[in-house]
Protein backbone atom coordinates (compact mmCIF):
# COMPACT_ATOMS: atom_id res chain seq x y z
CA UNK A 1 0.00 0.00 0.00
CA UNK A 2 3.11 2.36 0.66
CA UNK A 3 4.50 2.21 -2.48
CA UNK A 4 2.86 1.83 -6.39
CA UNK A 5 6.49 0.80 -8.40
CA UNK A 6 9.64 2.40 -7.44
CA UNK A 7 7.56 5.68 -5.44
CA UNK A 8 6.98 5.61 -1.96
CA UNK A 9 3.80 6.84 -1.56
CA UNK A 10 3.75 9.48 0.91
CA UNK A 11 0.08 10.52 1.00
CA UNK A 12 -1.31 7.62 2.31
CA UNK A 13 0.88 7.74 6.10
CA UNK A 14 0.18 11.62 5.65
CA UNK A 15 -2.42 13.27 3.79
CA UNK A 16 -0.98 16.87 5.23
CA UNK A 17 2.17 16.85 2.99
CA UNK A 18 2.80 19.52 0.35
CA UNK A 19 6.08 19.45 0.18
CA UNK A 20 8.53 17.32 -0.21
CA UNK A 21 12.36 16.10 -1.40
CA UNK A 22 12.78 13.50 -3.56
CA UNK A 23 14.66 11.89 -6.30
CA UNK A 24 14.11 11.80 -9.89
CA UNK A 25 14.39 8.01 -11.47
CA UNK A 26 13.83 9.04 -14.75
CA UNK A 27 11.83 11.75 -17.25
CA UNK A 28 10.65 12.16 -20.34
CA UNK A 29 7.48 14.45 -21.49
CA UNK A 30 5.30 11.30 -20.72
CA UNK A 31 6.09 11.66 -17.34
CA UNK A 32 8.60 11.38 -14.50
CA UNK A 33 9.35 8.92 -11.66
CA UNK A 34 9.92 10.20 -8.33
CA UNK A 35 11.53 7.54 -5.85
CA UNK A 36 8.87 8.98 -3.21
CA UNK A 37 5.80 11.44 -4.18
CA UNK A 38 2.82 12.74 -2.15
CA UNK A 39 0.65 13.21 -5.18
CA UNK A 40 -2.25 11.08 -5.04
CA UNK A 41 -2.68 9.99 -8.19
CA UNK A 42 -6.27 8.78 -8.65
CA UNK A 43 -8.47 6.46 -8.06
CA UNK A 44 -11.68 5.38 -6.14
CA UNK A 45 -13.59 8.11 -8.23
CA UNK A 46 -10.67 10.44 -6.65
CA UNK A 47 -8.83 12.84 -9.33
CA UNK A 48 -4.99 13.07 -9.18
CA UNK A 49 -3.44 16.09 -7.33
CA UNK A 50 -1.73 18.52 -9.42
CA UNK A 51 1.33 20.96 -8.91
CA UNK A 52 4.44 21.49 -9.63
CA UNK A 53 8.17 20.14 -9.51
CA UNK A 54 11.16 23.16 -8.49
CA UNK A 55 14.73 21.74 -9.00
CA UNK A 56 17.60 24.65 -10.02
CA UNK A 57 15.49 27.08 -10.37
CA UNK A 58 12.75 25.85 -12.78
CA UNK A 59 9.71 24.41 -12.31
CA UNK A 60 7.99 21.93 -13.90
CA UNK A 61 4.13 21.91 -13.60
CA UNK A 62 2.33 18.46 -12.75
CA UNK A 63 -1.14 18.27 -14.39
CA UNK A 64 -2.24 14.58 -13.80
CA UNK A 65 -0.42 11.25 -12.71
CA UNK A 66 -0.47 8.24 -15.26
CA UNK A 67 -0.63 4.92 -13.52
CA UNK A 68 1.39 2.07 -14.73
CA UNK A 69 4.37 -0.59 -13.05
CA UNK A 70 5.81 3.32 -12.32
CA UNK A 71 3.96 6.21 -10.86
CA UNK A 72 4.53 9.02 -13.53
CA UNK A 73 3.56 12.60 -13.05
CA UNK A 74 2.49 13.96 -16.23
CA UNK A 75 4.11 17.64 -16.90
CA UNK A 76 2.41 20.22 -18.46
CA UNK A 77 3.90 20.32 -22.21
CA UNK A 78 6.94 22.46 -23.13
CA UNK A 79 7.98 22.98 -19.39
CA UNK A 80 11.73 22.06 -18.16
CA UNK A 81 12.02 18.78 -17.02
CA UNK A 82 14.49 17.69 -14.84
CA UNK A 83 16.97 15.10 -15.12
CA UNK A 84 17.14 11.53 -13.77
CA UNK A 85 19.19 11.60 -10.52
CA UNK A 86 18.67 15.09 -9.90
CA UNK A 87 16.81 16.11 -6.21
CA UNK A 88 13.58 18.11 -6.79
CA UNK A 89 10.68 19.35 -4.28
CA UNK A 90 7.71 18.41 -5.07
CA UNK A 91 4.44 21.14 -4.38
CA UNK A 92 1.54 19.56 -4.23
CA UNK A 93 -1.65 22.24 -5.37
CA UNK A 94 -2.61 22.58 -1.71
CA UNK A 95 -6.00 24.52 -2.79
CA UNK A 96 -7.35 21.59 -5.26
CA UNK A 97 -6.18 18.56 -2.56
CA UNK A 98 -7.40 19.80 0.37
CA UNK A 99 -11.12 20.54 -1.84
CA UNK A 100 -10.72 17.16 -2.96
CA UNK A 101 -10.49 15.55 0.19
CA UNK A 102 -12.84 17.71 1.94
CA UNK A 103 -15.40 15.76 -1.17
CA UNK A 104 -14.16 12.64 -0.61
CA UNK A 105 -14.78 12.61 3.24
CA UNK A 106 -18.30 13.96 2.25
CA UNK A 107 -19.13 10.81 0.07
CA UNK A 108 -18.29 8.70 2.71
CA UNK A 109 -20.43 10.66 4.96
CA UNK A 110 -23.07 11.05 2.82
CA UNK A 111 -22.52 6.79 1.97
CA UNK A 112 -22.86 6.00 6.04
CA UNK A 113 -26.18 8.37 6.22
CA UNK A 114 -27.94 6.36 3.50
CA UNK A 115 -26.50 3.36 4.39
CA UNK A 116 -27.48 3.70 8.40
CA UNK A 117 -30.83 5.34 7.53
CA UNK A 118 -32.19 3.67 4.20
CA UNK A 119 -30.09 0.39 3.70
CA UNK A 120 -28.95 1.12 0.76
CA UNK A 121 -25.56 0.38 -0.99
CA UNK A 122 -23.58 2.63 -3.27
CA UNK A 123 -23.55 1.77 -7.16
CA UNK A 124 -21.34 4.11 -8.47
CA UNK A 125 -19.54 7.68 -8.23
CA UNK A 126 -17.65 10.66 -9.35
CA UNK A 127 -16.10 13.80 -8.11
CA UNK A 128 -14.22 17.02 -8.82
CA UNK A 129 -13.73 19.41 -6.14
CA UNK A 130 -16.50 20.64 -3.83
CA UNK A 131 -19.17 18.30 -6.32
CA UNK A 132 -19.77 14.86 -6.36
CA UNK A 133 -22.30 12.18 -6.76
CA UNK A 134 -23.29 9.02 -5.45
CA UNK A 135 -25.69 6.45 -6.81
CA UNK A 136 -27.61 3.79 -4.55
CA UNK A 137 -29.57 1.04 -5.16
CA UNK A 138 -32.40 2.70 -3.31
CA UNK A 139 -35.88 1.86 -4.67
CA UNK A 140 -38.72 3.38 -3.36
CA UNK A 141 -37.87 7.31 -1.74
CA UNK A 142 -39.94 8.73 0.94
CA UNK A 143 -41.54 11.86 0.79
CA UNK A 144 -39.30 14.98 1.62
CA UNK A 145 -36.02 12.67 1.24
CA UNK A 146 -33.47 14.77 -0.47
CA UNK A 147 -34.36 17.67 2.12
CA UNK A 148 -34.22 15.20 4.80
CA UNK A 149 -30.90 13.54 3.54
CA UNK A 150 -29.49 17.21 3.50
CA UNK A 151 -30.27 17.80 7.34
CA UNK A 152 -29.25 13.98 8.24
CA UNK A 153 -26.13 14.75 6.63
CA UNK A 154 -25.26 18.22 8.10
CA UNK A 155 -25.77 17.11 11.45
CA UNK A 156 -22.89 14.48 10.74
CA UNK A 157 -21.15 16.86 9.98
CA UNK A 158 -21.52 19.36 12.76
CA UNK A 159 -21.03 16.30 15.15
CA UNK A 160 -17.36 16.42 14.12
CA UNK A 161 -16.52 13.15 13.92
CA UNK A 162 -13.03 11.91 13.62
CA UNK A 163 -11.66 10.33 10.20
CA UNK A 164 -8.75 7.97 10.69
CA UNK A 165 -7.29 6.02 8.19
CA UNK A 166 -5.27 2.69 9.07
CA UNK A 167 -4.38 -0.61 7.39
CA UNK A 168 -5.43 -3.89 7.95
CA UNK A 169 -4.61 -7.76 6.95
CA UNK A 170 -7.13 -8.57 4.62
CA UNK A 171 -8.64 -11.33 6.81
CA UNK A 172 -9.30 -8.95 9.58
CA UNK A 173 -10.64 -6.17 7.37
CA UNK A 174 -13.26 -8.56 5.81
CA UNK A 175 -14.08 -9.32 9.53
CA UNK A 176 -15.42 -5.78 9.94
CA UNK A 177 -19.63 -5.92 9.52
CA UNK A 178 -20.14 -3.86 6.13
CA UNK A 179 -16.57 -3.26 5.14
CA UNK A 180 -17.89 -2.85 1.95
CA UNK A 181 -20.44 -0.52 1.09
CA UNK A 182 -20.19 -0.61 -2.74
CA UNK A 183 -23.24 -3.54 -3.95
CA UNK A 184 -19.84 -4.94 -5.73
CA UNK A 185 -17.03 -5.77 -4.29
CA UNK A 186 -14.30 -3.93 -6.08
CA UNK A 187 -11.27 -5.21 -4.13
CA UNK A 188 -8.48 -7.04 -6.29
CA UNK A 189 -8.67 -10.87 -4.79
CA UNK A 190 -4.75 -10.58 -4.51
CA UNK A 191 -5.18 -7.67 -2.38
CA UNK A 192 -3.80 -8.52 1.28
CA UNK A 193 -3.25 -4.93 3.14
CA UNK A 194 -6.67 -3.50 2.92
CA UNK A 195 -6.76 0.65 4.25
CA UNK A 196 -9.40 1.35 6.46
CA UNK A 197 -11.43 4.70 6.07
CA UNK A 198 -13.31 5.06 9.63
CA UNK A 199 -15.43 7.85 10.22
CA UNK A 200 -16.35 7.21 13.80
CA UNK A 201 -19.58 5.92 14.60
CA UNK A 202 -20.95 6.71 11.41
CA UNK A 203 -19.23 4.34 8.45
CA UNK A 204 -15.83 2.28 7.84
CA UNK A 205 -14.73 1.11 4.79
CA UNK A 206 -12.05 0.02 2.57
CA UNK A 207 -10.85 3.10 1.20
CA UNK A 208 -7.64 4.33 -1.32
CA UNK A 209 -7.70 8.08 -0.74
CA UNK A 210 -6.56 11.30 0.92
CA UNK A 211 -9.48 12.44 3.93
CA UNK A 212 -9.91 15.20 6.11
CA UNK A 213 -9.33 14.49 9.89
CA UNK A 214 -12.75 15.13 10.92
CA UNK A 215 -16.64 16.00 9.70
CA UNK A 216 -16.12 19.59 10.34
CA UNK A 217 -13.63 20.01 7.85
CA UNK A 218 -16.44 18.74 5.33
CA UNK A 219 -17.88 22.14 6.24
CA UNK A 220 -21.72 22.56 4.96
CA UNK A 221 -23.11 20.15 2.39
CA UNK A 222 -25.74 20.85 0.51
CA UNK A 223 -27.63 17.71 -1.43
CA UNK A 224 -28.68 19.32 -4.68
CA UNK A 225 -30.61 16.66 -6.85
CA UNK A 226 -31.99 13.36 -6.45
CA UNK A 227 -32.44 11.67 -9.84
CA UNK A 228 -34.38 8.66 -10.95
CA UNK A 229 -31.89 6.57 -12.81
CA UNK A 230 -33.79 3.70 -13.41
CA UNK A 231 -35.84 1.02 -11.02
CA UNK A 232 -34.53 0.48 -8.14
CA UNK A 233 -31.27 3.36 -8.32
CA UNK A 234 -31.09 6.68 -7.16
CA UNK A 235 -28.00 9.65 -8.25
CA UNK A 236 -27.80 11.92 -5.10
CA UNK A 237 -25.52 15.18 -6.11
CA UNK A 238 -24.02 17.41 -3.33
CA UNK A 239 -22.11 20.50 -3.35
CA UNK A 240 -19.52 21.57 -0.76
CA UNK A 241 -19.31 25.17 0.60
CA UNK A 242 -16.31 27.06 -0.28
Amino acid sequence: MDHHGRTERLELEDASIRKFQATVLEASEEGIVLDRSAFYPGGGGQPPDFGALSFNGNFCRIVGVRKGEDLFLVPEEGDPLPSAGSVVEGIVDDERRFQLMRTHSALHLLSGVVFRDFGALVTGGNMEPLSARLDFNLGEVPPGFKDTLDELCNVEVDSNRAITTYSLPRDEAFAIPDIIRTATNLLPDDLEIVRIVDINGLDVQADGGTHVSSTSQIKRMRVAKVENKGKGFRRVKIELER
